[in-house]
């Protein structure tokens, strides 16, 4: 079944008022956050008010997941405990750099009973798992590892690597397309990372955009004022929808049952189209029932 991911907004742990406020947004999806937005003496107050949360429900169709502390920190483990419990549709763990890593926090929620639906989902923000997010990748073909998607980390990137983070992304976007075609060819999703001004409109729909070109399933954010933005971008327009039923249509009709190509619209259109086709369709009405 195929979920719409164009809007996922973090949300700190440590701000209750934050938290409620996430179940009126028009997010796709919800990250509450123990990690960056959370200072280290605030970090108990933070398991225990998005437990609360999560727990009290009301955020309808919205993807809820819990971004926990790095796996060097001292408190990751409370973390993934709260977190297995709670469970969320997802927790996304920082600084993930190896198959190793995957395994210890599946192992991990697996010794805690986590329930089957909580999936990970890990930060891609070290050079370490950008060079092995292939090897990261496969272990999404093991039931055990969890494995969900991707969430990229650019400033982390930036800080560990020295790469400049320029406007129009030219000097990240090699690794991403690596990152992205590493995630897509073992069926996972990957969601953009955030962009930090969010005072500016036009940069940001234009990275909306860029990400929407580039192939990620949709953008994470940092202030509520994206989120119709990145909804827009990341929503199949009307005619491109209409035009994907008219694909599937014309497939579909008893002289073109065997035909690996058609003429439509004066074009030629291959049975690839098609499938690509049915994958508009699918995330348009995802989109309209979560509406709905």
């Amino acid at each position: 079944m195929i979920r719409p991911r164009r809007s996922h907004l973090f949300m700190p742990g440590s701000n209750a008022r934050a938290l409620e406020k996430a179940r009126t947004l028009e997010a796709d999806g919800v990250i509450f956050d123990l990690e960056d937005a959370v200072a280290p003496d605030a970090k108990a107050i933070a398991r225990s008010q998005i437990a609360a949360t999560i727990s009290a429900g009301g955020f309808g169709r919205r993807e809820l997941i819990i971004r926990i502390n790095g796996l060097d920190t001292p408190w990751w483990e409370e973390d993934l405990a709260m977190a297995a419990k709670a469970a969320p549709d997802g927790i996304l763990v920082p600084k993930i750099s190896s198959v190793e890593d995957i395994a210890g926090v599946s192992a991990r929620l697996a010794a805690l009973d986590a329930p089957d639906k909580v999936r990970v989902w890990a930060m891609i923000e070290t050079a370490f798992a950008i060079l092995r997010v292939e090897a990261i990748s496969a272990t999404a073909h093991d039931v055990g590892s969890r494995l969900a998607g991707y969430v990229m980390g650019p400033n982390d990137i930036a800080r560990e690597t020295r790469i400049r983070m320029v406007s129009g992304r030219a000097t990240m976007l090699p690794f991403y397309i690596n990152c992205i075609l590493a995630a897509h060819a073992h069926g996972l999703e990957v969601l953009d990372g955030p962009y930090s001004d969010f005072s500016d409109a036009a940069g940001f729909a234009a990275e909306c955009d860029q990400s929407r070109d580039m192939g990620f399933d949709g953008k994470t954010l940092i202030h509520p004022s994206q989120i119709e933005a990145c909804n827009a971008a990341f929503t199949p327009p009307e005619a491109e929808v209409a035009k994907a039923r008219r694909i599937i249509a014309a497939f579909e009709l008893p002289e073109n049952a065997g035909r690996g190509a058609i003429q439509l619209d004066g074009r030629m259109v291959e049975r690839l189209h098609a499938d690509m086709a049915r994958r508009t369709i699918a995330i348009a009405d995802a989109i309209a029932t979560m509406q709905g």
